[in-house]
């Protein structure tokens, strides 16, 4: 996957989240949601829907 034209950090920060907190609503770990933030893992389908309803953004932006 090559880096994400979504940027996960700037909605995150917009909605003053931590990664520990959108990992925990999203129910993965913070390792594995930094991995997905830096474009280093692509999230399942399944946890991608999940960070997306966190964060409020269309989470298909994911496979883009």
């Amino acid at each position: 996957m090559k880096p994400m034209e979504l940027n996960l950090k700037d909605l995150r920060i917009q909605r003053d989240y931590s990664q520990k907190t959108v990992a925990f609503k999203s129910n993965i770990t913070t390792a594995m949601y930094n991995l997905i933030e830096n474009g280093k893992r692509c999230p399942s389908v399944k946890i991608a829907k999940r960070i997306a309803g966190v964060l409020n953004f269309d989470w298909t932006k994911f496979f883009e």
